[in-house]
């Protein structure tokens, strides 16, 4: 998909306020969840940073943002570094010198599973030995039909066989949940800040509404 597909994909399917919104959400995901994979002192890399709802509310001593979509820029704030990249060139942005690299709702775009494979080789190229790849993505165990919604949704992905992809490309696996967040912030379930702190302060309701999984693999070190 092109730059200017994606440009126009992401203006039609996220409004001002859907960004907003999102932005609002994560906020509180990083603050109390996200944040404890993180050290101040770390370099993190986004990929597919999208509007930046990771980058702008992670505190990280360099923050690196990837992405195709050269709106991308325009959201992120002045201290992240900006590359209008391929994922599959990560390394060449950074190499060995991540303590955490990120993806959220992007393994599910790669056409292929040989792409994916050029890709996981990219992060561990791109992490410093013992460094952390963080993922959140649409678990396809739980959402056999809804996955598919999306236009650009092409590789399907449970928790189980990205868990099973990691590990042939020498991750190690130390955190695998099935089930976490819902499936997206468009659907009807409340999302304002404080049911969103309180959602994570309680893992039953994971066991309920999560959809997505999120994995924590590492370089060994």
């Amino acid at each position: 998909m092109s730059t200017i597909d994606l440009s126009k994909l992401y203006r039609i399917r996220f409004s001002e306020n859907e960004i907003s919104r999102k932005n609002d959400i994560w906020r509180v995901i990083c603050g109390n969840f996200i944040d404890k994979f993180v050290d101040p002192a770390d370099t993190v890399v986004d990929v597919a940073c999208g509007y930046g709802e990771l980058l702008n509310n992670i505190a990280a001593r360099r923050k690196i943002g990837i992405d195709l979509n050269a709106d991308a820029r325009t959201f992120l704030a002045p201290d992240v570094e900006f590359h209008q990249c391929p994922a599959t060139e990560l390394a060449s942005v950074v190499h060995n010198e991540a303590d955490v690299v990120f993806t959220s709702n992007f393994l599910e775009h790669l056409p292929d599973k040989k792409t994916l494979d050029l890709f996981l080789d990219q992060v561990m190229l791109a992490l410093k030995p013992g460094g952390r790849y963080l993922i959140l993505g649409p678990n396809l165990r739980y959402l056999p039909g809804e996955y598919w919604d999306f236009y650009d949704h092409h590789l399907g992905l449970t928790h189980l066989s990205l868990s099973e992809a990691l590990r042939l490309k020498g991750f190690e696996i130390d955190l695998c949940i099935d089930r976490f967040l819902p499936y997206s912030t468009q659907g009807s379930l409340p999302t304002h800040p404080l049911l969103v702190w309180l959602y994570l302060k309680v893992p039953l309701a994971w066991r309920l509404l999560g959809k997505q999984f999120y994995i924590v693999a590492s370089k060994p070190a």
